[in-house]
């Protein structure tokens, strides 16, 4: 009974938190240069890593898909398929978790260590408020900077596909042959499936990160322990999330 309520009890945590960065973004203007500068270190902290998933993920699900298609000898549809797959599915997924992993704990290290420290305290004694001051450019940057981490490694992830396919034997496909396919599979709709995922994923992580980061108690070994709290619970999130969206995504016809 204690673990349900507790579960509640976060997913109520969490609704009024969202509630209140929504509530705050009539400050947006305010919070430019504090958006600027998460948006620069969440692009500092994923793009050389996101670059090489993609690549990686690319490559290997041309390989294991060519020689399979070459079988019957349909191995010129390969483009298609590697591009639905990474826009629809692994693209926003990989580029969650790693945002997830790289940005969320980052921020729950960052905003626990001000709770511990009493810093969230002082804010709330010279009357700032903590949503609007540390949540809010955390939030709205976390909501750009994902979808245009998907597209990002969308186009890597393409690359190391049509790479692959032309330089393996067992597959021979043109970079010509490859990019035609594609871009007759894949439509807007493929595209944007995958950028509202990471919309809502972006909403997740950046709001789980930074109540985790807020709600802190104790002393320095606590903060080791939120940002697990935090990545753990940022990844069950997700996978349940694509699921959902997934099935939505199908009822509405987007995919």
């Amino acid at each position: 009974m204690n673990g349900i309520y507790n579960f509640f009890n976060n997913v109520g945590k969490f609704l009024s938190l969202l509630w209140e960065t929504i509530l705050s973004l009539k400050f947006f203007s305010s919070s430019i240069d504090k958006i600027l500068s998460q948006l620069f270190e969440m692009a500092n902290r994923t793009l050389p890593v996101a670059a090489l998933i993609s690549l990686s993920i690319g490559a290997v699900l041309a390989l294991q898909t060519g020689i399979q298609l070459s079988s019957y000898g349909i191995q010129d549809k390969i483009g298609g398929i590697v591009g639905v797959s990474l826009c629809t599915e692994l693209a926003p997924v990989m580029a969650a978790i790693l945002m997830a992993g790289r940005v969320g704990s980052s921020i729950t290290a960052e905003i626990s260590t001000m709770s511990v420290y009493e810093e969230i305290a002082a804010l709330k004694t010279m009357d700032i408020d903590p949503v609007k001051y540390l949540v809010l450019p955390r939030f709205v940057a976390c909501l750009v900077a994902l979808p245009f981490l998907v597209i990002y490694m969308d186009i890597i992830g393409w690359l190391g596909g049509s790479i692959v396919s032309n330089l393996n034997q067992s597959i021979s496909v043109s970079f010509s042959s490859f990019y035609q396919d594609l871009s007759q599979v894949v439509t807007f709709a493929d595209i944007a499936s995958g950028l509202i995922k990471a919309i809502f994923f972006a909403i997740t992580i950046s709001i789980t990160s930074c109540l985790v980061g807020l709600i802190t108690q104790g002393g320095p070994r606590e903060i080791g322990l939120s940002v697990t709290k935090s990545v753990v619970a940022s990844f069950i999130s997700i996978l349940i999330l694509d699921y959902i969206l997934t099935r939505f995504l199908i009822l509405v016809g987007l995919l």
